[in-house]
């Protein structure tokens, strides 16, 4: 067994399945996706340690965990059509992707943007759709989405994302206070008013800029 698979399989057993991560489905897709793809080529090695990596514009690819617990939490079905907000790298987009039948996904930085829209293609990721914008403002040309999942923390929940939430879908955002420090919420949308939110735990994630989230200043 080469180094990456043995990687792999260590993050899959220890990192995740240890600490509880049980869809099937979500731990199919971590096995698959190869996230050394989407790392910069001098932290390849690197790839399946349990911790976020710099992939540029002060921007990070989540700790392999975050993004299991992040896509369990979505309770995701081969059907969902998904809304990422913060695409990064891409992978977290693939994942989903793996599990979902369509994900579109928005990125505030246009070098990020290109790189993962190239990658994802490259890697044939066919039902994942690149969009450089506002990720506050969501993408309401393709909504209502069953799930949506926001990679970046924010101080509140965006208006338009719970706007875009299908009723009976699973909006997962780190929120807090400190640009940083957040707690990661589930927001469940069970009418057309009516939502119900759940906090899963602490988390550290860059901040989300936009109209209704951090300024650029930070």
């Amino acid at each position: 067994m080469d180094r990456i698979s043995s990687a792999r399989e260590t993050m899959i057993r220890d990192h995740l399945k240890a600490r509880g991560i049980r869809d099937p489905a979500v731990l199919r897709a971590m096995e698959e996706v190869p996230r050394e793809e989407f790392v910069p080529e001098e932290l390849v090695e690197f790839a399946y340690g349990d911790y976020p990596l710099a992939i540029g514009e002060g921007q990070t690819i989540s700790q392999p965990y975050i993004v299991a617990l992040m896509a369990e939490l979505l309770e995701l079905g081969p059907e969902d059509r998904v809304l990422e907000i913060g695409t990064g790298s891409g992978y977290s987009a693939a994942i989903l992707g793996r599990i979902a039948r369509e994900v579109f996904t928005v990125e505030h930085y246009a070098t990020l943007a290109q790189g993962a829209a190239s990658r994802l293609r490259r890697l044939n990721c066919g039902n994942v759709t690149v969009l450089l914008g506002d990720g506050t403002r969501g993408w309401q040309e393709f909504a209502p989405y069953q799930a949506i999942q926001v990679t970046a923390g924010a101080p509140h929940v965006p208006k338009a994302l719970r706007e875009q939430l299908a009723t009976g879908g699973r909006l997962v955002i780190p929120v807090g206070h400190h640009p940083r420090m957040q707690s990661l919420e589930r927001i469940l949308r069970i009418g057309e008013n009516e939502f119900r939110r759940e906090d899963m735990c602490a988390v550290q994630f860059v901040p989300l800029i936009g109209e209704d989230g951090w300024g650029d200043d930070l």
